[in-house]
C-alpha cells in the first residue's frame, strides 16, 4: 500500500514538472486583472439589482 502511495506521489510530481504548461508572470498578471475587472462588472450588476428591487419593494409595500 505505502509503495502504491510513493508511486503515485512520484507519477504525480513527474507529470507536473515535465507536461503542464505553467504560465508565465505575464500571462498570469494579464489573467488575474481579467478576472478582477469581471468580477468588479458581475458585483455591479448584483448591487444594481439589488437596489433597483428594494426601490420597487418599497414602493409596493408603501402603497
Amino acid at each position: 500500500m505505502a509503495n502504491k502511495i510513493k508511486t503515485y506521489i512520484d507519477e504525480v510530481s513527474e507529470e507536473l514538472r515535465t507536461k503542464v504548461s505553467w504560465p508565465t508572470w505575464s500571462e498570469l498578471q494579464s489573467s488575474a486583472i481579467v478576472v478582477l475587472i469581471a468580477s468588479v462588472i458581475t458585483s455591479l450588476i448584483i448591487l444594481g439589482m439589488d437596489v433597483s428591487f428594494n426601490w420597487i419593494m418599497s414602493k409596493f409595500y408603501s402603497l
